[in-house]
């Protein structure tokens, strides 16, 4: 097993302590710290792959669902704490399996669907927004509505542009 995939794996497993410092309310200062470094892991796995070639099937699948589980995880707390509404984490949970079906579509037609640059923008705004949602800026009703916006927003163009891009594959 390489670097990369190595990484992705100690993504996942950060994902469950993060949650249990969160709700067996321990510091939220802890539960940032292993947010950030499980964020950064992200960044890193993706730029050794991509520089030493290390590209596997394995960290093409589980890269994203890492990350998906990652994000959905702080978003559930955050439904929880009163912070985001739970529609919104639907939203983003669709557009998710909106866009790993129409992955799935195309792969099984021959065609690999790669990520787009609104995606990463999409996965780089809401790890920033979650970020701030752990920090006592959270604290002001205003800042979460604003973070719960840029995630909307940004989820919702990504998928549309997902779509608009590669929706010929349906067809």
């Amino acid at each position: 097993m390489n670097l990369p995939n190595k990484l992705t794996i100690l993504r996942v497993l950060l994902v469950p302590v993060f949650m249990l410092v969160l709700l067996m309310g321990w510091s939220k200062y802890i539960a940032l710290g292993i947010f950030i470094i499980a964020s950064l892991t992200d960044l890193l796995d993706g730029h050794i792959a991509r520089k030493h070639n290390l590209i596997t099937d394995f960290g093409k699948f589980m890269d994203p669902l890492a990350d998906k589980l990652l994000v959905i995880s702080a978003m559930l707390i955050f439904v929880q704490w009163g912070q985001l509404p739970s529609w919104l984490v639907m939203t983003v949970l669709a557009r998710e399996f909106a866009v790993s079906g129409l992955r799935m579509i195309a792969a099984s037609k021959g065609t690999v669907m790669a990520a787009g640059m609104s995606g990463k923008i999409k996965t780089a705004a809401t790890m920033i927004c979650i970020v701030i949602m752990l920090t006592p800026l959270a604290d002001i009703a205003m800042v979460n509505a604003i973070c719960g916006l840029i995630i909307l927003v940004t989820t919702v163009y990504s998928g549309v542009e997902y779509f608009v891009q590669n929706g010929k594959v349906l067809k």
